[in-house]
C-alpha cells in the first residue's frame, strides 16, 4: 500500500474518531429552561448559558452553545414557544456561544447580531462557515424592542475579548452578561483576542452600576445569580490581581507564584478549564 494512501486512511480515521468523540460528548446533554419573568427565560445545556425571549412576536436568543447541540436547542425552544426564531445575539465569538449560528440561520431562518469584532474573528477562522457569521454588526450597541420588552445590547471593550456584549432586559430586570461573569469560578480572559484583566474589571463594574439587588443575572457560565454574586466575583478578581501584581513587582517569577498559590480563600474558585495555575498566569501576563 502506498504511503500516501496509508496517510489518507489515518487522517480519515482520525476525523471519524474526532466526530464520534464530539457526538458522544454531547449525547447526554439535556437542555433545561427556567422562566425568569415576562418573556424571558434562561436555558442551560453545555457551553454558555442561553437567554431567551419568547412571545407574540416570536423568539430571540442570546448565544447558542456548541454546533452539535443545535437540534437540541431548537427542540427546547419549541417547548417554550412554537414560534419563529427571529434573532440571535452573540455575546462574543467563542464556539461555545456561537457554535449553532449556522443552524439557526439556515434551518430556523434567524438573523444573527453581534459586535463588529465577533464577525471579524469568526471570519478569520480557517474552517469557518459563511452561515455562522453575524449578519448585523454594531460598534457600541443596539436596542431591541421585542415581545413587549426593551433589550439593551451593550459593547464592553477589551474585557473577556475585544467583542464582548451584555444584554439588559430593563422591563423585567434581567441581565445576561455573556462571559463577563463566571459564577464562583476564575474567569477565562482571552488576552490573545483583545481581552485584558483591567478591561474585564471595568466591564463588570459597569454592569454592577446598572443593576440592583433584585436583578436576575444570567452568567456566561454557572447558575442563575444576582448582584451580590457579581460583586463577589469582581472583588475576587481585584484581590487576586493585586496579590499577583505585588509579587511580580517584587521580582518573584511566575513559577514561584504558582507554587506558592493564592491561598485557601480562593481555592474553591478553581475549575477544570481555569485552575489556579492558569489564573495566576493570566494575572501575571
Amino acid at each position: 500500500m502506498r504511503k500516501s494512501t496509508i496517510a489518507a486512511i489515518v487522517v480519515s480515521c482520525g476525523l471519524f474518531t474526532s466526530n464520534l468523540f464530539a457526538q458522544d460528548r454531547f449525547a447526554n446533554v439535556e437542555m433545561k429552561s427556567e422562566h425568569l419573568g415576562g418573556s424571558v427565560y434562561m436555558m442551560t445545556g453545555a457551553g454558555g448559558n442561553i437567554g431567551v425571549s419568547a412571545g407574540e412576536e416570536g423568539l430571540l436568543i442570546i448565544d447558542d452553545q456548541f454546533e452539535p447541540l443545535a437540534e437540541k436547542i431548537s427542540a427546547a425552544l419549541d417547548e417554550i414557544l412554537k414560534g419563529k426564531l427571529r434573532y440571535v445575539i452573540n455575546t462574543h465569538y467563542h464556539g461555545d456561544h456561537t457554535g449553532s449560528n449556522a443552524y439557526m440561520r439556515e434551518v430556523r431562518d434567524a438573523t444573527v447580531f453581534a459586535h463588529d469584532n465577533v464577525r471579524v474573528r469568526l471570519a478569520a477562522k480557517d474552517d469557518h462557515k459563511h452561515a455562522e457569521l453575524p449578519v448585523v454588526t454594531y460598534e457600541q450597541g443596539v436596542t431591541f424592542h421585542f415581545n413587549g420588552e426593551t433589550m439593551k445590547v451593550m459593547h464592553l471593550a477589551n474585557a473577556h475579548t475585544d467583542g464582548d456584549s451584555a444584554v439588559f432586559f430593563s422591563d423585567v430586570n434581567v441581565l445576561h452578561t455573556g462571559d463577563l461573569f463566571f459564577k464562583d469560578w476564575f474567569p477565562y480572559i482571552d488576552i490573545d483576542a483583545g481581552g485584558s484583566v483591567a478591561g474585564y474589571i471595568a466591564a463588570v463594574e459597569t454592569l454592577i452600576a446598572m443593576i440592583d439587588d433584585e436583578t436576575k443575572v444570567i452568567p456566561g457560565h454557572g447558575t442563575l445569580a444576582n448582584k451580590a454574586d457579581l460583586q463577589r466575583f469582581v472583588d475576587m478578581i481585584k484581590a487576586t490581581s493585586a496579590q499577583v501584581k505585588e509579587l511580580k513587582i517584587n521580582g518573584m517569577p511566575v513559577e514561584d507564584i504558582v507554587e506558592a498559590g493564592l491561598g485557601e480563600e480562593w481555592q474553591s474558585w478553581s475549575w477544570q478549564f481555569i485552575n489556579e495555575e492558569r489564573w495566576i498566569k493570566t494575572l501575571y501576563r
